[in-house]
């Protein structure tokens, strides 16, 4: 064939893909009835994850899998926008890679509402002002993010969905290298670029910022500059990525979690976190954990913070694999619950997937 006729072919399996999707679009809208008339949310993760299942098992390439999942969310946020607006608070400001991680999850047609602090999402997301917020969870290299699991201590909603993002630094300026006096970022981003900055660009001088999203923005209107940030905040603010990666620790990974109202049904593939408030006496954290072991379930995290509710006591983030509704579950939490003063379930949602 040549090019016309591939040029041909190519316009007809467009059409093809353009009456296919809006015939997708007419069943989710029929589907998105059948929830307004029993009150279901519009936004089911077990449901988009069974369909990334089935694309994953189907395709065959060229593409790869990633391309077709990063095709098709965009494609589900689309179509759910038709069924109700979906909106989202995050961490602002705009820009950032908590904007990014909700973006993976929830795309570019679901309305973003950046907001000041952690208790501004729990809150907007606990009243229904807003449908879902994403807050980090924990960071690879730096740990737990405190501010996050205090708010589940005293909040109701329940983690709906996890996301995994690479946490990835790229260096964006308007200029060369050899031209750039001053680097601008926020101060864990600076930290993380040190080595490289150190090697790179000695002798510039580096200005902490509130954001990476901030940082761009003063590099974007200030010449021989250049910003540490995000390739989606070299988007907005039109900057070019000089180098890319320049993080000195290439596994840096962030745990973004979302929140809501709903409990999510299994896929198979879940886990599922809960709040244990452990009782005041010898072997208390032993018993409660030796159930898990018995039946081989496999802790994926766990974590300890004040009470907030009475001195020296402490409360347990526990992660685990597997799902609420799978059996023996309800049992272990039974026989965790009889070693503890309380105990509270966050949720069951489907497992991330660790992607570049």
């Amino acid at each position: 064939m040549d090019l016309d006729e591939l040029r041909a072919k190519i316009d007809a399996l467009d059409g093809q893909i353009i009456n296919a999707l809006n015939e997708r679009a007419k069943a989710a809208q029929a589907i998105g009835e059948l929830k307004r008339n029993t009150h279901a949310p519009i936004y089911v993760p077990e449901r988009e994850k069974t369909v990334f299942t089935k694309l994953s098992k189907s395709n065959t390439g060229p593409l790869d899998d990633k391309a077709i999942q990063s095709i098709y969310r965009e494609v589900i946020s689309a179509i759910r926008a038709l069924e109700k607006p979906t909106s989202v608070a995050f961490l602002g400001p705009r820009d950032t890679f908590s904007h990014m991680a909700a973006l993976r999850i929830f795309g570019v047609a679901a309305e973003y509402f950046p907001l000041p602090s952690f208790l501004d999402v729990f809150t907007e997301v606990e009243r229904k002002r807003i449908d879902y917020g994403i807050v980090p969870v924990e960071s690879s290299m730096g740990g737990s993010v405190s501010d996050t699991l205090d708010s589940f201590i005293s909040s109701h909603l329940k983690i709906v969905n996890e996301v995994l993002l690479h946490i990835t630094q790229n260096l964006l300026a308007n200029c060369p290298l050899k031209q750039i006096k001053r680097v601008y970022s926020k101060d864990n981003a600076l930290l993380q670029c040190r080595n490289w900055l150190r090697a790179n660009l000695p002798g510039v001088e580096l200005t902490e910022t509130s954001s990476t999203a901030e940082a761009a923005r003063r590099a974007a209107s200030e010449s021989g500059t250049a910003a540490i940030a995000s390739r989606l905040a070299a988007q907005t603010y039109n900057l070019d990525i000089q180098c890319e990666r320049i993080e000195d620790a290439p596994h840096n990974y962030t745990r973004f979690v979302v929140v809501g109202h709903q409990m999510v049904k299994r896929t198979g593939d879940d886990k599922t976190a809960i709040l244990v408030w452990a009782k005041d006496k010898p072997g208390a954290l032993y018993n409660m954990l030796l159930p898990f072991a018995r039946r081989n379930i496999n802790l994926t995290r766990i974590e300890s913070r004040p009470s907030q509710q009475k001195a020296w006591e402490y409360v347990f983030f526990i992660d685990f694999l597997g799902h609420i509704e799978d059996p023996g579950i309800a049992e272990v939490l039974e026989e965790v619950g009889d070693h503890a003063r309380n105990i509270k379930i966050l949720g069951s949602f489907p497992r991330a997937e660790l992607q570049e």
